[in-house]
């Protein structure tokens, strides 16, 4: 069996790693030829002038897959007339519109936070007047890590908000202040069979995930999240490993948005899991069975940005895990990840202690 996978950075790095001990090869095909996925997979470097580059990474393997949901909706259409490709172009054209994502929500009775379509500046002053302030007007499209958003406080942000955003397809949604976010991880196999990882309790500086911890002990919202895990993977007809983003908001869950692919915020599984995301990922598209998602004792993700801290340090520190992206170091970029994970409460504890201050995090209790 090879896997095709469509992007060479961290993602596809990680699904490759995971697929060499299943006697799965992989191939990517990736925009740059300095990807992070380099050293552990052959990969194609895309030439959007050439017709036949896809028809020949197509032929080339048996299924395929993608690291991000912002490919070209008409390849992973044009890849699905010839080879399967998992998750789906229904999923895919959801999670790159936020709009289509919310009205999705909608449609399933997920709850999510109010919100409207925003074509002119006119409709933004009826959105506000509706919705009420403050609010975050964001892009529809390829916002990720905080990018494409402008929160309105007052009536006076509404102009600048425009002017910075303005030239796109738009949506204002009402400013919600949660408690936390969580998010749920879900595998769904080609028999629509489901299985379920603890709930993720994440933390974010700027926009991007500093931190997450699992598993968020909370029987009435996993089987919520699980209920809204179910309802969108029936109706998507969903084959892969998926996240949902949510609020956490007087006791209820907000659905903010869904990621149609193995998720940050589930790195933690690779050490902390029975299976891990990346290869119940992969167990899915390649129709084998998912293993088993329960949680080994407390686990900890941290993502460290802009740089890498001293590997000697790191796994100094009892329970900890190092994960090297081979990235080149630039400001607030994902270069790697630490994970933390034992059973054992006590040094658990102690362990995140220690990490936090070596990772720039203030200990969060």
């Amino acid at each position: 069996m090879k896997v095709g996978i469509l992007g060479g950075g961290q993602l596809a790095r990680m699904l490759a790693l995971a697929a060499q001990p299943l006697g799965i090869e992989t191939l990517c095909l990736s925009a740059t030829t300095d990807t992070s996925a380099k050293p552990v997979s052959p990969e194609i470097i895309r030439d959007d002038n050439s017709p036949t580059q896809l028809q020949d990474f197509t032929d080339q393997v048996d299924v395929i897959t993608y690291e991000n949901e912002n490919i070209p909706l008409e390849i992973a259409t044009k890849i699905a007339a010839h080879k399967n490709i998992y998750p789906g172009a229904t999923a895919l054209k959801v999670a790159q519109d936020r709009l289509l994502e919310k009205k999705c929500f909608t449609q399933l009775e997920i709850n999510t936070p109010q919100y409207s379509a925003i074509e002119s500046q006119q409709d933004l002053n009826d959105a506000v007047a509706e919705i009420g302030l403050p609010a975050v007007l964001k892009s529809r499209r390829f916002g990720y890590d905080g990018k494409g958003q402008f929160i309105i406080r007052t009536p006076s942000d509404i102009d600048q908000a425009w002017q910075t955003l303005g030239n796109q397809a738009l949506i204002l949604e009402q400013f919600i202040p949660f408690q936390t976010e969580v998010s749920i991880i879900a595998t769904c196999d080609q028999q629509q069979q489901i299985k379920y990882y603890p709930l993720i309790e994440n933390n974010h500086q700027h926009g991007i995930l500093r931190l997450s911890r699992a598993p968020y002990e909370n029987l009435q919202l996993q089987q919520q999240a699980q209920l809204y895990c179910q309802r969108l993977c029936t109706h998507l007809n969903y084959v892969g490993t998926l996240a949902i983003e949510f609020f956490l908001i007087d006791g209820q869950l907000l659905a903010n948005e869904i990621a149609p692919r193995v998720h940050n915020s589930g790195h933690w599984t690779i050490e902390g899991a029975d299976t891990s995301q990346f290869e119940n990922h992969l167990r899915a598209i390649c129709d084998l069975p998912l293993g088993s998602t329960a949680s080994r004792g407390n686990s900890a993700m941290f993502n460290c940005l802009g740089e890498l801290p001293p590997i000697n340090d790191i796994l100094a520190i009892p329970g900890a895990h190092f994960h090297d992206y081979h990235k080149q170091a630039r400001p607030q970029r994902k270069l790697g990840h630490i994970t933390l994970n034992t059973d054992d409460n006590t040094l658990f504890n102690s362990s995140f202690e220690q990490l936090c201050p070596l990772l720039g995090i203030d200990s969060i209790a």
